[in-house]
């Protein structure tokens, strides 16, 4: 059931987007909707009727977590001052240029190499426009010319990386009936040339370092994997000043840094590739808020790209009919 396999990406989204800290988050509310989830598990035979629980649960839930939030920042203004331990850095940009975008790609790794911009697509069900495929985007009209193409019904395709002439492909786990596989492609020809298996519950997004494959699952966590071996070199845990950041998606590594899409907000933190901690966070609303208007179909602010050569930055999201150019200011 998709809806119990989101409950948990669901619940560190809503603690995430109403600024969770120990002080600002309420104890009975957090209570509330970590209590309910084990209820709605007890509950999952009975569809209609846990449906109707885990609405109620969230609802209490979000209004009591984000008034909370809202009133702690107004009767707390002075404490928050005098403790700059819980501010995150922000990260200012500015918005160079826009192009088009394939608005059938519901983006999930986004990446340039040699100056070619690739992506590669997921297709969730009830989308019938969407492919689980990769390849090279026009730069005029934003389409994906398809070099690979995953079969929907076994696979979910998500983030891509390029490292030593081979293109490295990650895919969803969904319980029901999706698998979990890596691919391996030849840069030149397109060709599979291997698959292999990863650690990690659920694939989500993949960078490199130029030595190894970097991959989140969906957690706070990024696993450092050798790309001949695929085993796991280590694990480094992403942190900022209220403890770990959980739904690290989309992945960008830029010169000893990493650039990361928060799953389901408008933010993209800077990690330190080493410790893990977050060094910085933009903040897109604005943007998200006027794709969105323009064009009610879209999904979430997914997709980072780096051009090392040119040094750019380049930014999308599920089924946008954009890619944005954006320079970060500090």
């Amino acid at each position: 059931m998709k809806l119990i396999s989101e409950l948990p990406r669901a619940f560190n989204h809503l603690k995430y987007n109403c600024n969770f800290q120990q002080k600002a988050f309420p104890k009975g509310s957090a209570f509330l909707l970590e209590a309910g989830l084990v209820f709605v598990l007890l509950l999952r035979p009975h569809y209609m009727i846990m449906k109707r629980f885990l609405t109620a649960v969230l609802l209490i839930g979000f209004l009591g977590a984000c008034r909370n939030s809202s009133d702690s920042s107004a009767n707390n203004a002075d404490s928050t001052a005098a403790n700059p331990a819980f501010d995150i850095p922000v990260l200012n940009y500015t918005i160079v240029n826009a192009t088009a975008h394939d608005k059938d790609s519901y983006t999930e790794g986004f990446l340039v190499h040699d100056g070619q911009l690739y992506e590669s697509s997921g297709a969730p069900e009830g989308l019938d426009n969407t492919r689980s495929v990769f390849g090279i985007v026009d730069p005029a009209s934003g389409r994906i010319a398809v070099k690979a193409e995953l079969d929907r019904k076994k696979y979910f395709g998500e983030g891509i990386t390029i490292l030593n002439n081979k293109i490295y492909q990650l895919t969803w786990k969904n319980e029901d009936k999706l698998l979990k596989k890596g691919f391996v492609y030849d840069l030149k020809t397109f060709k599979k040339i291997a698959e292999f298996d990863f650690p990690s519950n659920e694939g989500w997004g993949m960078t490199t370092d130029g030595q190894n494959l970097i991959l989140s699952d969906g957690t706070s966590n990024l696993t450092y994997l050798d790309p001949v071996t695929f085993k796991t070199i280590r694990i480094v845990g992403v942190t900022d000043n209220n403890g770990p950041v959980s739904n690290i998606n989309e992945l960008e590594y830029i010169n000893g840094k990493i650039l990361a899409n928060i799953y389901g907000t408008a933010y993209i933190i800077r990690i330190d590739a080493n410790s893990g901690k977050v060094l910085g966070r933009a903040d897109f609303t604005d943007l998200v808020r006027q794709v969105k208007t323009q064009n009610p179909g879209v999904d979430v602010m997914n997709g980072i790209a780096y051009d090392s050569v040119k040094n750019k930055i380049f930014v999308t999201g599920k089924l946008w009919p954009n890619i944005y150019e954006i320079r970060f200011n500090n």
